[in-house]
């Protein structure tokens, strides 16, 4: 599996572009955001998913972790195939993406082209529990005055749940599991963790139980 690519933009198409790695070019689909945000001859690093069929290999690339990871879990919706999943992310970036499934919002989604009530309505159901709540709100457990000892590095914490999820448990139960990390972190007054610690711990908590 290709998890990533970093070279040089050689050629630059209206929905794909050629990274040149060790004298080979690669070419990578991506969203019409990340064409523009490049040129050609820039060194540039894309997060890639490679998707086999029987009569095609295409490598589909982002310029962001969390683009690639939503591209994946978009997948698992019936019906949904990567072309599909390419163009939501051309139209929602990650964060919309999460704030329109925690509200259940159809409307949005429909922003797709081709995608309609019928099948937003369906993603809303296949995504939720799936994808990483949105940022600013992230469920509270306990008491308001439980609420100053909320993680220090929230973006950290955001990443951990999307990799927990993207490895098979539920995002409420990564969510806690991050949560109780940090809080025992906090009772221990132990040094802050980061991304790769946090997620160990958390993979250590939730055991083997998904």
């Amino acid at each position: 599996m290709i998890a990533s690519l970093t070279g040089r933009v050689a050629r630059i198409d209206l929905d794909a572009l050629v990274l040149e790695v060790g004298g080979v070019g690669y070419l990578v689909r991506t969203t019409p955001q990340a064409l523009s945000a490049t040129r050609h001859g820039a060194e540039l690093m894309l997060h890639t998913e490679l998707v086999v069929r029987e009569d095609s290999m295409t490598l589909y690339g982002f310029p962001r972790a969390d683009e690639a990871e939503t591209f994946r879990i978009v997948q698992s919706v019936s019906g949904i195939g990567p072309r599909t999943a390419l163009a939501v992310l051309a139209v929602l970036d990650p964060e919309e993406l999460r704030r329109a499934v925690a509200e259940q919002d159809a409307k949005t989604i429909t922003r797709t082209p081709g995608i309609g009530p019928k099948v937003a309505s369906r993603m809303l159901l296949e995504l939720g529990g799936k994808l990483p709540a949105p940022s600013g709100s992230l469920p509270v457990s306990g008491t308001e005055a439980a609420a100053p000892a909320a993680p220090a590095a929230p973006g950290v914490d955001t990443d951990v749940v999307a990799a927990l999820v993207g490895l098979g448990w539920a995002e409420k139960a990564s969510l806690a599991a991050v949560e109780k990390v940090r809080a025992d972190r906090e009772a221990e007054d132990a040094e802050e963790l980061d991304a790769a610690q946090l997620l160990r711990h958390a993979l250590r908590r939730l055991g083997g139980n998904r």
